[in-house]
Parts: structure tokens; C-alpha cells; sequence
């Protein structure tokens, strides 16, 4: 089959199907989506070498442990976990010590026509939720993440720092619980959908000060983690979102002195996030920017690197 993979340089290769394990389905990929993190591993990132990718929606085509997924619809989670370490027994499977990550560690990923996975890792998809819509599953549900942190309600007032694809998506799940948000990027089209989404918005160089209970950086910069440090009242909140290929610059001595939490958010509840979906509480595919067949994979990244671009998808 073919597979788009990274080993230091990008590239469309034919490779082996994959085959089930016990306990894995065997899946038909319909499409996937370039994420940020794609984007920064073949920057650097991580250092993963393989098949990329890693949201995805597909059919469930072989599963002999569980033969009633056959025929499913199905999203996944992207931590592939032991089950076993102390960590999975304690319910933190996405912090399991051995666990694969799909297409970020250990795990080849979505850049391809088939791929396996257990079946712990999948969720049905509902039939009101389009194709287009359940490959943000992944990242929405990651946005939902940050609601099980941190109590966010009508009285809190956030600020997204960066309006790309997951600033976005983060934006469409906290403005649903009715707090003020505000975006703040540098790009006026993507300003713009977050406006008429009902968000407030800022363009980066008049982000205030200081301000914000919750601020959550999503901008993918070490110059953006900085600002976003810099919006933070005193015993407020920085939710940070980014991964980065590059080493980051914060001001610890402000994070002391103002008594701001500094906290790590990954991956999230998939529940949560197929629940807005299937209830149109918003519509993530005004997100795509443009969709490519797997065979032009190589030009969607360059796509998906472009100043300004938004989603791009692949399909196999």
C-alpha cells in the first residue's frame, strides 16, 4: 500500500499492509487530517521516524476478537497503552510508560490505506457526523481536555493565543460554555471566523496585558508561549496547548512572583467531543482549507506549511 512517510525527508512510499494483532482492528482509512504536530515532526519534533498522521476517520474491515465493529465508523484515540503499569491501572493510560503514540511515537500512523489499532482505542462514529467532521474528532477532543482541568463558566474570561487550526477548534468548545473568549492571532480571515462564531478577537500585537483568568496557548512558537504568559492576571492560569520543535523562552520569575499555574494539556475525552459533533453544536469542517488524494500528500504538507493555510485533509 502506499503511505506517506518521514525519515528525516518526506515522501510517498510502498509499504507492507499492515496485519491485526490480537486484541486490534483492522482499519480502512477514509480521511485524515495534517495536525500541527505533523507539521513540527517534520521540522524536528519528537524525533519520529515512519508513517505520519494520526487523525483519522475510517471503517473497522477485519476484527476477529470483536467482530461486531466490522463495518463501524470509527475515530481514535492516539495513545496506544500497556494496560498493564502502574500508570494504566491508576486510569492514565494516555501517560502509560510504554505506551506508542499513532504517527508520533512508535506507532505507524494515518498516512495510509489501512492501519491497526486495539480496539480500546477506537469510538463509533454517529451517523448525523459527516466524514468531514469526525477527523477533527482527535483535536476537538483535545480542546474538551481543557475543560476537565480547569473550571471554566460564564464568569471567566479566556484568551486563545493563535488562530490556527486548534486555536480554532478550542475556540468553538469554550465558547459553548458561555464565558467570554477572545482570540488573538495574526491572521485577519481566521480572526474573522472566530468573530462570527461569537468570539471576541485581537490581532497579536494589541493582546493585552494581564488580564485573562485562563489563558490558553496554542500558537505552536516559543515567541508565542511568551506573549501568552504575558496576558496572565495575577493567580490566573496558562493552559499550554503547544508543542514545540524549538526551546521555549518563559519568564519563570513572573510565574512566581504572580502566582500563575503553568499547566500541560494533551490529548482528551473523545465522548465529549463526538457529543457536540453528533448535537451540531458547531461545524469544524469550515475549518478545511483544501483535501489532497494520499498520491499528493507530499505537496498537501507544503500546502499545510503555507502562510495563512487552515485544515488540509488527505484522503487515501
Amino acid at each position: 500500500m502506499q503511505a506517506l512517510v518521514f525519515d528525516g525527508e518526506l515522501r510517498l512510499e510502498e509499504i507492507d499492509e499492515p496485519v491485526a494483532l490480537s486484541g486490534e482492528a483492522l482499519i480502512r482509512v477514509r480521511k485524515t487530517g495534517i495536525c500541527g504536530t505533523d507539521l513540527a515532526i517534520v521540522r524536528g519534533y519528537a524525533g519520529f521516524r515512519g508513517v505520519l498522521g494520526h487523525e483519522m476517520v475510517g471503517i473497522v474491515e477485519a476484527c476477529d476478537d470483536a467482530p461486531t465493529w466490522v463495518g463501524r465508523r470509527v475515530v481514535a484515540e492516539i495513545n496506544v497503552a500497556c494496560g498493564r503499569c502502574s500508570r494504566c491501572l491508576a486510569n492514565l493510560r494516555s501517560h502509560c510508560e510504554r505506551r506508542t503514540v499513532l504517527g508520533i511515537r512508535g506507532k505507524p500512523g494515518v498516512f495510509a490505506a489501512w492501519i491497526t489499532l486495539p480496539i480500546t482505542n477506537l469510538h463509533e462514529v454517529p451517523l448525523s457526523v459527516s466524514d468531514d467532521q469526525a477527523v477533527f474528532a482527535e483535536p476537538i477532543a483535545a480542546a474538551f481536555r481543557i475543560l476537565e482541568q480547569v473550571a471554566i463558566d460564564r464568569t471567566t474570561e479566556v484568551a486563545i493565543f493563535g488562530d490556527g487550526r486548534l486555536g480554532l477548534l478550542v475556540t468553538m468548545v469554550l465558547l459553548g460554555t458561555g464565558c467570554r473568549v477572545t482570540l488573538i492571532g495574526r491572521h485577519p480571515h481566521k480572526l474573522g471566523i472566530a468573530e462570527r462564531l461569537g468570539a471576541e478577537v485581537r490581532l497579536f500585537d494589541a493582546a493585552p496585558r494581564a488580564r485573562f483568568d485562563v489563558v490558553v496557548d496554542a500558537t505552536g512558537s516559543a515567541v508565542g508561549s511568551a506573549a501568552a504568559l504575558e496576558a496572565v492576571r495575577p493567580c490566573g492560569v496558562l493552559v499550554l496547548k503547544s508543542t514545540l520543535a524549538e526551546p521555549p523562552s518563559i519568564d519563570w520569575t513572573r510565574i512566581v512572583v504572580d502566582e500563575i499555574q503553568l499547566l500541560g494539556s494533551r490529548c482528551g475525552p473523545f465522548a465529549p467531543a463526538l457529543r457536540a459533533l453528533s448535537a451540531k453544536q458547531f461545524d469544524p469542517s469550515i475549518l478545511i482549507d483544501r483535501t489532497f488524494p494520499l498520491s499528493e500528500g507530499v505537496v498537501a504538507f507544503a500546502h499545510a506549511l503555507r502562510h495563512g493555510a487552515l485544515k488540509v485533509l488527505i484522503e487515501p
